[in-house]
């Protein structure tokens, strides 16, 4: 409170300073003395003006920070002289002598001659200037009074300055951006004028320009609160939602493609609705983050909280040959530890990923602390090759009516299942019955049905393998494998690189039971061996199919669809023996559950562990070709292994078969002990009987409806977390391959060290941010909110709120809004409307010379923010001002015209351009083609999305100016626009001041005001010239008169449609309609 009172006076003190010259010290010192609360001091020099003290944190650390901290900071492994000076407790005190800058070593150092001295040295990049070292050496003298970095302490509420006769400020904002108006000597701009105003404030809540209606309302309403109804209209409008996620959006890096260079479309849209709906509803933003980083692991999350997280899930992704799945995994997490330091801590965390930051107190330790929240994910490092499957995790998105009939079909099957697993009294005496009249005589063969394949694989004839019970579906030979001595007669040995295939059969679905028999002899133990499956590529995690694998001598069965997150998989306890002939025994009863797989050796299961147990989509997509034994492409085949005849079935085989199945002789009952009793029972349910055989066939009906539904149905890639958690480690220089110790999930020290009541998981995480002692969430969350009302950022470095940042410009200010979003509930409407309702955002464009010339970047808001409209606001005014644009908000994106052959020369592509509706819809639903970004939203400074960007840098080029002359979209919008205003004003355009006044309603449609007679009269000038040119020139007029596919309106005449639509363009092209003021 002192602290804020105290700068308050010195800022109105060096104002009467500056005005009554330094000839008026006693006038100032009576002031001082009038004005100043206890203890308040301030340093004056001499018979000079009395000079404020240096404030450290904005005047002092800068500097240290750009000059200083990269060998005298944070980094350990850098650090120069054991000095640091980001901290009190760094050694400062052996270079600083408080109240003395001659006598200390500090500014020794600055101001030494020799260059072996001084600091910074003369090779470094850094040089002070004589400011610069001016306010050090004031610093020191003032006695070094030292601050932590300002945005890692909480934010501390002083109460809004007060003045006397203060009937410009609406709100304490307002006072305290005059005091900085004051402290520079400065005065406000005039209010803006209705037209000015109503144009703003709905292109910052919208994003669209307003309407005739909405102006023509505005201008006629002369009620007190006519501003306010307006905003609270804007607020309430579903256009609102849409303008709010365009800035989101460019934070989440959302594309609709995954990037690098193959570039591969992924449907992701659903996020992006459910972002404009958020902000509609007015989501307090401590939901909105929470949802976004951890909805999933919320107590019985909604479908709605775990679409949130997708926002973790955006980021680029490959299937590029030759790339190492762990390699990019690692590169997505950190995507996300970087998108979440930059979008809700404004830290710039990637600098730590190699070393310890070298300006912010961010650990290389407490990087891999913040990387391990979002580690636990079960994902790969490569996305499909061969099929359009989602990496996982995923969440479906069922529509309604699919959601209740997946509901339905679960019920039934449940009922089923559970009616197949209960065993009745009638069911057993069948099978006493049955068993006795077999006892004491032997079994030849327990019926095995089922077969649809059996190959002995004795021999190879002409290039392919007999097929005992197909003869017209042989195997087929890759290469050239040997026929050797085998388990039953003869078998084939194979290298890892020739292969068995075995077209036409096999070709089983999720809701398909089958079980698969074969001989095989292992040589050698290899890390990895591909023995049978039918899919298509090792590193292809959505290679969807079914596999045999010996991974260290361990048998592992699978099916999947994408790898890891969407399959089942078992795994053998212990290795298979070498040197001898086993036979694998492999099933699966259709169920979509670990649970359902089995795995036989020698007629026996195994013990096995559950690898994955999540299975909820196709394992037949991508071309996966025959089944085959050996080999599989980018994989390590079965090297110096032998195999021998193959058989298959399409339904569960039960133990007795199994081994029935590995015993030449077969198994008797006279054989069965009590064990076996309850195999023989269950082989009889399974095979003799009738009820339970129409049981089952009615829940492989239902299971092939729901699998079917399931495929049809799209998803999302989201956040689920993986269980066990993976152990996190810290990763020498953030290589993958090179993992140092262990790391427990975290956050930097500095920010207040993570609570011990909150779970280390993702939740935790974001619990811990949006607590209110946090001192950076609410800070960079309503700086955000500042820039979209005033076009910069109290922090005018919004990913960067560290020790490179800029310092606010309005410290306490942006503290007391902090504070203020937290206590309204975090409330986004709330706040933004407040902003625009304030005299500091109704302040004309035009301000004094004075406040030009002083404050030229508009620093102190001393007039209303300015700058050309955003890339989506340029198309979307056109559209709008033409009555083009489709109002629909959301579903999926569309493709707008674009200039030929930029996908072809991307990715080999024809960009699928849209046709009606799809042509005009807001910009911010334009495909967003990473590798190829629409050129026009380009050529107008939007955000490539491909890593998270929290302010896009302006530029202003002559492109700009081409695109908007000559982009089909453009053209297209004025030609529409010129045939509105054509027939809205239909009078004969040569009648006197009529061409004006169809230039006024294009003009005023665009600018949100009237043209100034200087501008109507150039604007007339043009249109008389370009219909002479036009009327000489018909075939001309028609091209114009017809750009674009939007209908043309009948009867009109085409060289006035050709010539209102040149002028039309050419407002558009005016610093009038591109500019927001």
């Amino acid at each position: 409170m002192i602290e804020g009172y105290t700068r308050f006076v010195i800022d109105r003190c060096c104002i009467l300073v500056r005005r009554l010259g330094s000839t008026s010290i006693a006038t100032m010192c009576f002031v001082w003395l009038v004005m100043s609360p206890p203890h308040a001091s301030i340093a004056a020099t001499g018979d000079g003006p009395i000079v404020p003290n240096v404030d450290f944190r904005t005047e002092v650390r800068p500097i240290l920070s750009s000059a200083c901290f990269e060998c005298h900071g944070p980094d350990e492994s850098g650090r120069r002289g054991r000095l640091r000076l980001d901290r009190r407790d760094g050694g400062i005190d052996r270079v600083i002598v408080a109240g003395d800058a001659a006598g200390s070593l500090l500014h020794q150092r600055l101001v030494a001659e020799d260059p072996d001295d001084r600091m910074p040295p003369p090779d470094s990049r850094h040089r002070l200037d004589a400011d610069d070292v001016d306010a050090i050496r004031r610093w020191i003298d003032e006695g070094a009074v030292w601050a932590e970095h300002w945005s890692f302490e909480p934010p501390r509420g002083s109460a809004a300055p007060a003045f006397e006769h203060d009937a410009w400020s609406r709100d304490p904002i307002d006072r305290y951006v005059r005091r900085g108006f004051d402290a520079n000597d400065l005065p406000p701009a005039p209010t803006a004028s209705k037209e000015m105003l109503l144009r703003r404030v709905t292109l910052d809540l919208t994003g669209l320009p307003p309407t005739l209606e909405a102006q023509a309302d505005f201008l006629a309403d002369d009620r007190s609160d006519a501003y306010e109804r307006v905003v609270d209209r804007l607020l309430a409008s579903p256009a609102f939602g849409e303008r709010m996620a365009v800035d989101w959006l460019d934070l989440a890096r959302y594309a609709d493609t995954y990037g690098y260079q193959s570039d591969v479309d992924r449907s992701v849209w659903p996020y992006r609705d459910w972002v404009i709906e958020a902000f509609n509803r007015n989501l307090p933003f401590d939901d909105f983050a929470v949802w976004q980083l951890a909805g999933d692991l919320l107590p019985d999350s909604t479908r709605e909280q775990r679409l949130a997280t997708a926002f973790n899930r955006l980021h680029r992704q490959t299937n590029e040959g030759g790339s190492v799945e762990e390699e990019f995994r690692v590169e997505y997490v950190a995507d996300r530890v970087h998108t979440f330091g930059t979008t809700f801590l404004g830290l710039t965390t990637e600098c730590a990923r190699c070393h310890t930051h070298k300006f912010d107190p961010i650990t290389h330790d407490e990087y891999y602390a913040l990387f391990a929240f979002f580690d636990d994910i079960d994902e790969s490092g490569l996305y499909s090759h061969f099929t359009n499957a989602t990496p996982t995790p995923t969440l479906l998105l069922d529509p309604p009516e699919t959601t209740r009939r997946i509901a339905e079909l679960e019920t039934a099957i449940a009922t089923a299942e559970a009616s197949l697993d209960a065993v009745t009294a009638d069911e057993r005496a069948a099978f006493e019955a049955w068993f006795e009249t077999r006892s004491n005589r032997a079994v030849e063969s327990p019926v095995v049905p089922g077969l649809v394949g059996a190959y002995p694989l004795d021999a190879i004839v002409g290039g392919g393998l007999e097929n005992e019970f197909h003869a017209d579906l042989p195997g087929r030979v890759a290469g050239a494998p040997v026929v050797i001595e085998g388990a039953i007669e003869s078998g084939i040995r194979l290298d890892g690189e020739n292969n068995l295939n075995f077209p036409g059969i096999a070709a089983f679905h999720r809701y398909d039971p089958f079980s698969i028999a074969l001989w095989i002899r292992i040589e050698r133990i290899a890390d990895r061996a591909v023995v049978l499956h039918r899919s298509r590529a090792w590193t292809d995690a959505g290679s969807q199919g079914y596999q045999f694998l010996l991974e260290s001598g361990r048998p592992s069965w699978s099916l999947i669809h994408f790898w890891p997150g969407d399959a089942i998989s078992i795994r053998g306890r212990e290795s298979l023996p070498e040197g001898r002939w086993i036979q694998i025994g492999l099933s699966y009863d259709g169920s979509s559950r670990a649970d359902g797989l089995g795995l036989y050796v020698d007629g026996l299961p195994i013990e096995v562990e559950v690898v994955r147990d999540r299975l909820t989509k196709s394992i037949t997509g991508g071309a996966p070709g025959a089944m085959t034994i050996g080999q599989r492409f980018r994989d390590r085949g079965f090297k110096d292994g032998a195999v021998d005849h193959l058989q298959v079935f399409d339904r569960v085989l039960t133990p007795v078969e199994w081994r029935h199945l590995h015993q030449t002789s077969g198994a008797t009952v006279d054989d069965a002990n009590e064990p076996d009793r309850d195999d023989w029972f269950a082989y009889h349910r399974a095979t003799l009987d009738p009820v339970r055989k129409a049981t089952r066939e009615a829940l492989r009906k239902d299971r092939r409806e729901l699998g079917q539904l399931l495929d049809r149905t799209p998803e999302i890639m989201v956040m689920a977390d993986f269980d066990p958690p993976r152990e996190a480690r810290v990763l020498d220089r953030g290589r993958y391959d090179r993992p140092l110790h262990v790391v427990e999930p975290g956050v930097p020290a500095a920010l207040g060290g993570f609570p011990d009541d909150l779970p280390r998981n993702r939740l935790g995480l974001a619990r811990w941010l949006v607590d209110p002692a946090n001192p950076l969430a609410s800070r960079v969350a309503v700086n955000r909110l500042w820039m979209i009302a005033f076009g910069r950022g109290l922090v005018a470095t919004p990913e960067d709120f560290g020790a490179q940042g800029e310092p606010p410009s309005h410290p306490e200010l942006l503290d007391r809004l902090a504070i203020d979003f937290i206590e309204s509930g975090w409330d986004v409407k709330a706040m933004l409307r407040r902003l625009v309702l304030t005299s500091t955002y109704r302040q004309s464009t035009t301000g004094s010379e004075s406040a030009v010339k002083i404050d030229p970047a508009n620093r102190w808001y001393t007039r209303g923010p300015s700058a050309r409209l955003s890339a989506e606001m340029i198309r979307d005014q056109a559209l709008a001002a033409s009555g083009l644009l489709v109002p629909t908000v959301g579903g999926p994106s569309v493709h707008p015209y674009q200039p030929a052959g930029l996908w072809q020369e991307k990715s080999g592509r024809t960009y699928p351009q849209g046709s009606g509706e799809a042509l005009h819809r807001r910009s911010m639903y334009t495909f967003w083609k990473r590798t190829s970004p629409p050129p026009s939203m380009m050529i107008f400074d939007a955000a490539k999305r491909e890593v998270c960007v929290a302010r896009r840098d302006p530029t202003s080029t002559p492109l700009q100016a081409l695109v908007l002359l000559n982009d089909v979209q453009f053209v297209e919008a004025a030609r529409v626009l010129a045939e509105r205003v054509i027939v809205e004003h239909p009078e004969n355009a040569d009648a006197p001041g009529h061409s004006t006044a169809r230039i006024a309603a294009a003009f005023r449609r665009l600018t949100g005001r009237e043209p100034r007679p200087d501008e109507a009269a150039m604007l007339d000038e043009l249109r008389a010239e370009e219909r002479a040119a036009f009327d000489a020139d018909p075939e001309a007029a028609g091209l114009v008169a017809s750009t674009g596919d939007a209908p043309t309106r009948p009867g009109l005449d085409a060289a006035e449609v050709a010539t209102m639509t040149i002028v039309c363009s050419t407002i558009m092209n005016t610093d009038a309609s591109v500019t927001r003021r």
